[in-house]
């Protein structure tokens, strides 16, 4: 075969930053701060951009223990967080963080749960005017135990009730929502409300992500409508039935015509990218199992820090399946010590809050694959799905900030 491979790699580099109060919140409800960083922006960068997101927002208990328990047995906790979560609420509040601008669509009642989550929401900058508050019901909360053995996680959800639906959402809500929006995110869930909210972006042409974690109801209908699609490791043979995961996301570009790229996460192995031509097909035909084999050679364990190896645009054909013109990318994960890692909570949320801005930055794969990887680096290294979240002044990203901007000048 020939070579079809380039690699690229972002190092992070020193930055230095303002410091303004930030406030969370403790196991008990009381506000402490921390530092929120802020860098000047030019013209050319994507602050204040709009991303409206529609999905779940909950209440996290984490739990930390030694090692996950037996059928019967009592253990005690070694450090325990209340902290807001749901996917779109973590996606949104690391863009956020990274200085967009965005509005969450969600649903929520009026208990101390709901309170708390939306209090937590615009203590970060998210614009939460358009979650709908039930005067009755229960808010959604999320029992997380991480183990500290083997660096996993175990979540326990209870829906929030009543559930939302589209009437809850007025028409002049909806259009205010995505007024000004460059872009819009959808986690699966609230399915009603979503195509409804989905179907009019479309109408504005707001491009659309979809994180596709697992088959959901209602989830189809959305696929239909998105851009992008940011799935989980599982989902790409569940819902296409292919054999393999490369096979799996050319049978996805072939079902959903109007994909410009999915992305397969696969945690600490990093993600897989299939990335649709649009500049008219290659001559050459490659295997993209063979392909994704000969991109995998040339990755570097040595290296620690995220990179990327892509291959030219060619025909790939998944056997039994069909053909797409695109280009493959193998996205590596950061190396994390042992010491450093926490949690992993929640970094598949930061993963996509990360490619949506860089999206709206117009990154090139390349940088936005190891930019992505190392905000969801950041954020395992502090319990629960936010508190690792970082700004875009931190040091382990502003230099991908900094590269785009000075390409830009």
């Amino acid at each position: 075969m020939p070579n079809l491979c380039t690699v690229s790699s972002n190092a992070s580099s020193n930055f230095i930053f303002g410091v303004q109060p930030h406030n969370f919140y403790n196991v008990f409800g009381s506000r402490r701060t921390r530092p929120r960083c802020r860098v000047s922006m030019s013209s050319s960068d994507p602050q204040n951009a709009v991303v409206v997101g529609c999905g779940s927002v909950t209440i996290d208990f984490l739990a930390t223990v030694a090692a996950y328990p037996k059928p019967d047995d009592k253990i005690r906790s070694t450090s325990l967080k209340v902290q807001g979560g749901g996917n779109v609420g973590n996606a949104l509040t690391c863009l956020a963080r990274l200085g967009l601008n965005p509005r969450l669509i969600s649903k929520i009642a009026d208990d101390s749960q709901g309170r708390s989550i939306l209090d937590e929401l615009r203590d970060d900058g998210v614009d939460t005017s358009f979650i709908v508050v039930s005067k009755e019901g229960t808010s959604p909360f999320t029992y997380i135990i991480v183990d500290n053995q083997t660096k996993t996680r175990t979540c326990i959800h209870t829906a929030g009730y009543p559930p939302m639906i589209p009437d809850e959402l007025s028409k002049s809500s909806l259009l205010s929502a995505l007024d000004g929006a460059k872009f819009a995110y959808f986690d699966g869930r609230l399915p009603d409300t979503a195509l409804v909210v989905a179907q009019e972006a479309v109408r504005k042409n707001i491009p659309i992500l979809i994180d596709a974690e697992r088959p959901r109801e209602g989830l189809d209908d959305l696929l239909k409508l998105a851009d992008y699609v940011v799935c989980s490791a599982k989902f790409p043979a569940s819902w296409t039935k292919a054999s393999t995961v490369p096979q799996a996301l050319v049978s996805m570009l072939l079902r959903l015509p109007n994909i410009k790229f999915v992305i397969v996460t696969l945690g600490k192995d990093g993600c897989i990218m299939l990335e649709r031509s649009v500049d008219g097909p290659s001559t050459e035909e490659v295997d993209v199992d063979s392909l994704l084999e000969s991109l995998e050679i040339k990755r570097d364990k040595s290296v620690s820090i995220p990179t990327c190896i892509s291959s030219s645009v060619a025909k790939l054909k998944a056997e039994g399946i069909g053909t797409v013109s695109g280009k493959l990318y193998v996205g590596t994960a950061e190396s994390i010590p042992p010491s450093e890692l926490v949690d992993t909570t929640g970094a598949g949320d930061a993963f996509i809050g990360a490619v949506i801005y860089a999206i709206c930055a117009k990154f090139t794969p390349e940088t936005m694959l190891s930019f992505a990887a190392n905000v969801a680096g950041a954020k395992c290294r502090d319990l629960g799905a936010r508190s690792g979240l970082p700004y875009r002044a931190d040091p382990r990203i502003a230099s991908f900030v900094l590269e785009k901007l000075s390409s830009s000048a």
